[in-house]
Order: C-alpha cells, then structure tokens, then sequence
C-alpha cells in the first residue's frame, strides 16, 4: 500500500446542511470535493422529525430525509461522501494536513469545517447510567417510546420548551424542570408551554438523581428556594440544556469563543488560518438553525473557491 498521502483540493468535515451546502457550491465550482461526514452524518437534522420552517417545502419535510436530500444534490454534482471522522489537524502551514479515524492522514488545499455541535449534558452518574434505558437528549426521536406516559425534560431554552410541547401530545403528563424562576425561551415558546394543560414547571429547581435500577423510574428534584425535594414518577427523562461545539480538535489551531465556537471574521467564514473556513453550529451560536447553517456553507465555498483563484489552484 502507498505511503503517499491523499491530496484533496477542497476537504468538508462534517455533514448537516452546512457541509452538504459547502459540498454543492464547491462541486459547482469544480473544486472536486471530499466530504467526511462526521460521526453523526447529516448532523442534528438526523434526530429531528418534522422541519417546517425551511423554505421551499409547504408541507414540511422529515429531517433525515431532508438530509438525504442535501447529500444525493451534493453527489449529482461529484462530491466524495465518504464515512470517517477527522480525528486530528495540522494547520501549521500549507497544505492543511488532516487525520481521519486516527489513521488515514490527508493533506488539502483548503478545509472547511461543517462539524456542528452535541448536546450538553447533566454530568450526573445516574444520567450517563440510564442513558438509552429512559434518558434521552432527543425527545422527538425517543417520545414516540414514552407514549402515554409520564416524563420530565430539564432546559429552559427554546429547545426545551419546543420538546416539553412535543412530549405533551405523546405523553400524559410532562415535567418541565427549570433552574431559574424565569425561562431563556422566546415569549411566544414560553407562552405555549404555559398554556399547554399536560405540563407542569417546576421552577428554582435542579436534578439530584435520577432513578431507576435497569430503567428510569423517577427523578429526585430540589427546589433550591425551599430546599423542598420532590420525587416525580417518570418513566423517561429528557435533557436539553443546550449544546457544544464540536470543536475540539481545532483547539491551539483555530481561535475559539469561552464556548468553543470558532470565530470568523466579520461577514465571512474565514478563520484565524488562510485556507481554512468555519460554517454551521460549529461557529454560530446565535441563530442555529437549518437555513442559516446552509446559508453559511454556500459563503464557505465561494470563500474557499476565491482563496483558490487568488493561490493559482486549479
């Protein structure tokens, strides 16, 4: 087998409508390039049902087949889907180099980045235990399981209070655990949710366990203003706190926020090191949502189709 090392003129880590987006113009553009697609492949559309607010589809589209959509436009026009994960980078100097599954070392022209976020967790030792066995991050890929039951879900964000309306039409009765007095959610999710008779919040209140020997079976919460703790019978236990930039391996490389998203500069996806471009979650911890990952792909390509033209690489 050769030792020679792959070059690639145009490498895309991660999927999502970022990556795919990045993959479409690059192609277009002739740019030949290879997409690894990341241990989630279509991102964090993959977990969710129903996308309604993506423009060009009336009727709503089911985000896995949305994402299947993206990646068979980004093949019509000769993107390179392959599986793996970039494990390492080397952006010391040109050209970039990149490790994938920790083996397979890669040297490319340019970089760009679609490698989105994760969700963030608890960090309690009942939570991890009980992860797939009642605890979730995804309440709209798990709440079908919970169908008619009763389930709590800790956040107070937009995300929290669009899954706590979710779970109430599958389940009995939701939980809604919110830490503060006061809910992060825009006014008119946090309307919703207090209109929406099957959920109960329970404010100034925090998770001391959750419970459950090869199942969830309750949770432990302490309201922190009257040190009262209540033990809720629940069947499911859905998280969602916020996520994390999956970003760590571009850690010493690339310039972060105190979050881990890396920083672009202005009106660009361009980063601290020429040649390499930032899209998506990875980078935008403002808006996160489908259309403006896409829309942040299209300007990493055409960013990296004019470092390109301006470097003589055809």
């Amino acid at each position: 087998m050769s030792q020679e090392k792959e070059h690639i003129q145009c490498l895309i880590i991660g999927s999502g409508p970022a990556g795919y987006t990045a993959a479409i113009y690059a192609a277009r553009a002739g740019m030949k390039p290879v997409m690894y697609q990341g241990l989630q492949p279509g991102g964090q559309l993959t977990i969710t049902t129903e996308v309604e607010n993506y423009p060009g589809y009336p009727d709503g589209i089911n985000g896995p087949q949305m994402m299947e959509d993206f990646k068979k436009q980004a093949e019509r026009f000769g993107t390179d889907v392959r599986w793996g994960y970039a494990s390492s980078v080397d952006f010391s100097g040109a050209p970039h180099k990149v490790t994938i599954d920790e083996k397979t070392e890669l040297t490319a022209d340019t970089v760009i980045i679609a490698t989105g976020a994760s969700a963030k967790w608890l960090g309690l030792p009942s939570e991890q235990r009980l992860n797939g066995f009642g605890v979730s991050a995804c309440a709209v890929c798990d709440g079908f399981f919970f169908r008619g039951q009763d389930v709590a879900i800790v956040g107070a964000g937009d995300t929290a209070a669009e899954e706590a309306t979710y779970l109430a039409k599958l389940c009995n009765k939701v939980y809604m655990i919110v830490r503060k007095e006061t809910m992060r959610a825009s006014k008119a999710m946090q309307e919703r949710v207090l209109k929406t008779p099957n959920i109960e919040v329970l404010w100034d209140s925090e998770t001391q366990e959750i419970t459950g020997a090869k199942g969830v079976d309750g949770a432990r919460i302490l309201n922190t203003k009257t040190q009262e703790v209540r033990e809720l019978k629940v069947t499911g236990f859905f998280v969602a706190i916020g996520h994390k930039p999956n970003t760590d391996i571009f850690k010493g490389w690339l310039n972060l926020d105190e979050n881990g998203y890396i920083l672009t500069q202005p009106g660009s996806s361009r980063t601290n090191i020429a040649g390499v471009f930032a899209s998506g979650d990875a980078q935008d911890h403002i808006y996160r949502q489908a259309i403006t990952a896409a829309g942040s792909g299209c300007m990493a390509a055409l960013d990296a189709e004019r470092y390109l033209a301006a470097k003589g690489i055809h």
